[in-house]
């Protein structure tokens, strides 16, 4: 069994990812980690007792429990910190807060091949979202007029969503960035066409009642293709979580995206 530590334990994200390496046969809880929290790990996510306790410090819980596998659902102000903080100790973040900058990859990276560990990076764990990304790809080399919606909830600290800015990423392999729309338009109000990445345009929703959901809009000569996914609840992303979690260890320095698993 791998042994897995989860860091930012007792919030929405990472009750659900306890829950899921709880319930995994080939997945070993040893350290559950927050700033707040307290008593049994199981039972704080509706298990019975799993023996694991909520604590506060991270590297003090590395050199007691010896984890193999970090996962991550801190906060973007933290997340560098903490995986850092593993690297170092020769522990493998499996990231799932978005908010990294190119810079802070780079330095992860670095970090990774000095200390012969693996860094994972998913802008998105739910596995429809990896394949409405792929499509998405797929698509533009036949339509390249293309906007993204993103849709989350109103307590998400970061916008565009890393999915939408991978979305886009991987459309730019593609297609040749280039000005939509006409150029002669104007913004009555600023930042009304969103925010623009090689000429796409992406919007981002903020409200109550959502959870993660995007939508990508091609355009053509008398047509459009929508292509959408929602995640209806947090349990979605977690068959994605656990494959990383046990996919890891097999692989070298920065991976970014869960497709590199999904062969």
């Amino acid at each position: 069994m791998i042994k897995v530590l989860v860091n930012g334990a007792y919030g929405r994200m990472g009750q659900a990812v306890v829950k899921a390496v709880l319930e995994d046969k080939d997945l070993d809880l040893v350290g559950a980690v927050d700033i707040v929290g307290e008593g049994d790990a199981g039972e704080t996510v509706g298990l019975p007792k799993c023996g694991v306790s909520f604590t506060r410090d991270l590297q003090t819980t590395i050199d007691s429990v010896k984890p193999q596998v970090m996962v991550d659902f801190t906060i973007p102000d933290v997340v560098f910190g903490s995986a850092q903080v593993a690297l170092k100790n020769k522990v493998a973040p499996v990231i799932g807060t978005t908010g990294l900058s190119d810079d802070q990859k780079q330095e992860l990276a670095k970090l990774a091949e000095a200390n012969d560990t693996p860094v994972f990076i998913a802008p998105n764990f739910a596995i429809g979202a990896v394949l409405m990304m792929q499509m998405a790809k797929q698509a533009a080399k036949y339509m390249p007029e293309v906007e993204i919606i993103e849709l989350h909830h109103d307590k998400k600290l970061d916008a565009p969503s890393g999915t939408a800015l991978q979305t886009a990423a991987l459309i730019s392999e593609v297609r040749k960035a280039h000005v939509q729309g006409n150029p002669n338009e104007k913004e009555k109000v600023a930042g009304a066409r969103g925010a623009d990445v090689d000429g796409m345009h992406i919007h981002s929703v903020r409200l109550p009642g959502y959870v993660a959901h995007q939508e990508v809009i091609f355009g053509g000569l008398g047509q459009t293709l929508t292509i959408r996914h929602d995640s209806l609840n947090r349990e979605s992303f977690m068959p994605g979580v656990c494959l990383a979690a046990k996919s890891i260890l097999g692989h070298k320095g920065l991976i970014i995206g869960l497709d590199k698993f999904m062969d």
